[in-house]
């Protein structure tokens, strides 16, 4: 799919949850955003786990009409074993760009019971953007006790993100502001 196939704006959603890595579980570290909490359990996962970087990564491929992450990147695939999120998101962002649309923002919810985010979520907003190219919001919300998440059992995210056609002539995304 392509940006002629389509409206000039469209947005996608993406979701990701991993479950904080058991005892027995090599260490690594905990991963959101890109950016290293340390002091905390990591999440399992194939690659680095980082639910941030793959909820974001989908609801940018999604808004493309392009495969899921899943698809994209398979924890089948030995050589991206303990892959860096962040890297993987970056290539989700040249997809997008090759069908002919440039990302204009994305919006993240982080969901757990713990640890509190509050500190890091700067630097997630920051990483975001620097590898988007585009401003990033990143919130952190607590499930209130209720569910798996609310008994620290692992982390949710969900993203939205909003992509833009380019024009015919090749002169560039639309301007967000207009």
């Amino acid at each position: 799919m392509t940006a002629e196939d389509g409206p000039l704006l469209r947005v996608g959603q993406g979701f990701d949850s991993h479950r904080f890595a058991r005892e027995s579980a090599v260490a690594k570290p905990l991963v959101l955003g890109g950016v290293v909490i340390a002091g905390e359990p990591s999440l399992e996962g194939h690659s680095d786990a980082d639910a941030v970087a793959h909820a974001a990564a989908d609801a940018l491929l999604g808004a493309a009409g392009l495969p899921d992450i899943g698809e994209q990147f398979p924890d089948s695939d030995p050589a991206l074993a303990g892959a860096d999120s962040m890297g993987l998101l970056a290539q989700a962002v040249e997809l997008v760009k090759a069908t002919g649309f440039d990302v204009i923002n994305l919006d993240t919810t982080v969901v757990c019971e713990t640890p509190n985010l509050a500190v890091h979520l700067a630097a997630m907003r920051d990483n975001l953007a620097g590898t988007l190219g585009a401003p990033c919001n990143v919130k952190a919300k607590r499930p209130e006790q209720m569910g798996a998440l609310g008994r620290g059992e692992g982390i949710a995210c969900i993203a939205v993100a909003l992509i833009a056609s380019r024009d015919a002539a090749g002169n560039g995304s639309i301007n967000a502001a207009s």
